[in-house]
Parts: structure tokens; sequence; C-alpha cells
């Protein structure tokens, strides 16, 4: 099996903290979500995965250097959902390649979706469920409709995209080269001719979008409260409802309130954390009084 994670994105709703770190390498539980996400791939049985990189790209490339299955895409200008995927078209065989977004935490069964597609016969097989915060895309049955809003009748038979897709290299080859795309505008385009986009239904699945810093707070309030309870994605055990590195440097008299992760951080004296994510590397000055931060270096 092969697969592509998207992972160029500019993260302009998580300025500032995209301005030096790009959202892929987000840590969610401590960990960069890159990692997490390749770690999903290889237990589904994909052993050559491509990862793009724009912003910030180097830290990307060193983040998969030493990983011999993994091949990093730099693309010097942004090429789209579409564009990228056009690039690493060299990089596969003739099977279908699995596609997933570089900001979505989720435990949706990545192996199952490669067997319904293989069973199925489509060129393209996209997860997708009933959310309603992003429910904008028309179904019927096994296919899509329309993924244009405009063509949506609101509350009828609309189901939204996780960002993971199974599709045919010969359906990528069909993307313009070495020019941004968008990959739903070809799939809109495939939809009008009368071309089938299978659906696979994954409305059982614990999944997230990483898109502002909100979202991503929220997702740690989730996973650390106990909304997560999967046995194919084992998560680290907190203590209670914190998970904190066992090298981060804590000073005497630290308060832990809600929920929260410390990473490999130094913390001084009679500090005290409500709902915060604080990163590997960041120092939190004596009688700091912090809530529903996300502390950076």
């Amino acid at each position: 099996m092969q697969a592509m994670i998207l992972a160029a994105g500019l993260g302009t709703r998580l300025r500032p903290y995209t301005l030096f770190r790009p959202k892929p390498l987000f840590p969610v539980l401590n960990r960069p979500l890159l990692l997490t996400m390749l770690d999903m791939l290889r237990r589904a049985g994909c052993s050559h995965i491509v990862v793009n990189g724009h912003h910030l790209a180097a830290r990307i490339g060193e983040a998969v250097a030493d990983m011999s299955d993994v091949r990093f895409q730099y693309e010097s200008e942004v090429l789209g959902t579409g564009g990228g995927l056009r690039l690493a078209l060299p990089e596969f065989t003739a099977e279908p390649v699995l596609v997933m977004n570089g900001d979505i935490f989720h435990t949706v069964d990545l192996a199952a979706l490669s067997r319904y597609h293989a069973r199925c016969g489509n060129l393209i097989t996209m997860a997708m469920h009933d959310y309603p915060r992003f429910n904008t895309v028309r179904v019927k049955e096994d296919r899509v409709l329309t993924f244009r809003p405009d063509r949506v009748v609101p509350g009828r038979d609309l189901l939204a995209f996780t960002g993971i897709h199974v599709v045919s290299p010969e359906v990528i080859r069909q993307i313009p080269s070495r020019r941004f795309h968008h990959i739903i505008d070809l799939y809109e385009e495939l939809v009008q001719r009368g071309e089938k986009i299978g659906i696979f239904r994954v409305d059982g699945c614990f999944w997230r979008d990483m898109g502002t810093p909100q979202d991503y707070l929220d997702l740690h309030g989730e996973l650390l409260g106990g909304n997560i309870r999967q046995p194919r994605f084992p998560l680290p055990r907190p203590r209670g409802n914190w998970l904190v590195d066992d090298q981060a440097a804590l000073a005497a008299g630290l308060e832990l309130a809600d929920w929260g992760c410390v990473g490999k951080a130094v913390v001084g004296r009679d500090v005290k954390l409500r709902r915060c994510v604080v990163w590997d590397g960041a120092r939190i000055p004596a009688g700091s009084r912090l809530e529903d931060a996300i502390v950076t270096p």
C-alpha cells in the first residue's frame, strides 16, 4: 500500500503558532501529529509514504529524514491539494494511493477504507461522515452528487469529507502539472461527467480538524477527558486529565486544573495551569497563572 500526507499548507488560521512550527508538527498529546499519522499509515499496511512540505518545509523534512519508508517532497510554491499529488505521481506505482490531510486527528480505519476501495472497484473512494459543522457534500447512497454548496439543498443528504481518500494514479494524472490545483475541483468535474466517486462511511470514528487555536485546545480537552476509546489507536496514560512528559522540569508548587499537556518544558515555582498545552522547550516563569493557553518556546 502507498500513501501521501498533504502537509504543505500555510496554517494561516493557526497564526502566530504556525509562524515558527508547521501545523503537521504541532504536538498532540506531546507528540508531533505527523509522527502519529505516519504510525497509523504503517499499521494500515502502507510501506511507501510521500510527505510534502512548503511552509517551514525544512522542519518537516528533518522530521522524516531518517525514515526509510518516507519520501519528502519539497514544494517551492504552493501547489494545493491536487498540485502536490500531481508532483508526487512519479513516486507512485500503479496501485491506489491513500491520501490524508496533515491537519486532522482521527481514528478512521484506514485498512478498512483501502479494502473497501479495492472491493468496489472505484477510481476514487472518499471517507465521509455526518459532521454538521462541515456537511457540504451532497450524496446519494454510495456516491457523491456534488461538492458545490450552490448545488446543495441544506439538510438533505449531506455529509462531510474527512480529508481522507483513496485515488487511482490514473486520476492523479489528470491534474495539471506543476501549478496550483484543488483536488476537489477535479472531483467535481468527474462527477458532472457522470463518473462515480464512491463513499466510505466513517460515522463512528473520532475525527477533529485542527484548524484554529481553539480547535487545537478543544481536541486536547476531548482526548484528555476520555472521549476516545478505540483500541487500534493507543493513547498515552495521563496523570488524571494531565499528560506530563517525564523530562519536564517542574518546580515546587505547581497546580494543574481541569486538563492539559506539558512537554519537555521548564516550569517555575508556584505556577497554576488550567486547560493548557505546553510545548517542548517552553519556559514558564515562577508565579504564572495560565488558562486556555498554548505555551510555546
